[in-house]
């Protein structure tokens, strides 16, 4: 026994979630990201088969991804400001409201029902994935908005990470590009925007989850499985470059399609949850 859990269920919890970090690498290296939008929907199907209750697999989903993810955010955005392509004033302007954000999707984590995650996810990837299938650029303006749209930006994407589970990239990119910002300042940007969100996510999911604890599989610090962070980001990270080297052969709008599809279809798998939980 460990923790109260027979060896033999950890032992075949971690084999599951390992197969899982095997596939949320290929996906991550196939379509060149590394977030929960592969890292979410492949432990879902980890923990349903692991019969993790319905009441609670989504949010353990959630909150493991903001874990798992959490290194990477730190480290690309280090990468990022040493070339200096960082906007520290957007940073300044959004860390507060993001964190915000971050709080209200942890503080939901912990009373609201799965559906609420699962809706979000949904809305989310849509979004992103017609974002990428229209293959133009958005633009509202030439320049950032007021204090207020920028407050008000930075919540619902604060939010909107928290309840899907993603470092926020996608999202903040979108925005900040809608508002006239280079391509690769708005990207480098969302580095820096993931920090806060993966950290204050990642705890926020930890302290959410301690009164389910009785639910959860075992080595759970609330809504985040430990084997699920120490088994799958090291054997993502190993096998993305193996899912890397099929984007040769592909070219960025193929691969743009491509990771909308995926998208579409990971929307789909969570509408069916929906309507037929379990």
């Amino acid at each position: 026994m460990i923790l109260g859990h027979p060896v033999s269920e950890i032992l075949w919890l971690a084999v599951a979630i390992g197969v899982g970090g095997v596939a949320a690498g290929l996906f991550a290296g196939l379509f060149g990201v590394g977030g929960g939008a592969v890292i979410v929907p492949v432990l879902f199907e980890v923990f349903r088969i692991f019969d993790v209750p319905e009441a609670v697999r989504m949010q353990l989903c959630v909150g493991t991804s903001l874990a798992i993810i959490m290194p990477t955010s730190i480290s690309s955005y280090r990468a990022h400001m040493a070339r200096g392509l960082v906007l520290p004033g957007i940073v300044r302007a959004w860390i507060v409201p993001v964190v915000a954000g971050v709080a209200a999707g942890a503080w939901l984590a912990a009373y609201a029902p799965p559906a609420v995650f699962k809706i979000a996810f949904v809305l989310i990837a849509a979004l992103i994935a017609v974002k990428m299938l229209s293959n133009r650029s958005w633009v509202v303006s030439s320049t950032l908005p007021g204090r207020g749209v920028m407050w008000g930006s930075g919540f619902g994407i604060g939010l909107s990470s928290s309840l899907m589970g993603v470092g926020g990239g996608s999202l903040s990119t979108i925005v900040l590009t809608l508002y006239g910002q280079p391509l690769h300042n708005a990207i480098a940007t969302s580095a820096g925007i993931g920090v806060p969100i993966t950290v204050a996510g990642a705890i926020g999911y930890m302290l959410a989850g301690l009164p389910h604890r009785a639910q959860l599989p075992p080595l759970s610090i609330g809504f985040v499985s430990i084997i699920g962070v120490l088994l799958m980001a090291p054997l993502s990270s190993l096998v993305a470059p193996l899912g890397a080297r099929l984007t040769h052969s592909l070219t960025k709008r193929q691969l743009e399609i491509a990771f909308a599809v995926f998208l579409l279809a990971i929307a789909a798998r969570f509408l069916v949850s929906l309507l037929w939980p379990g």
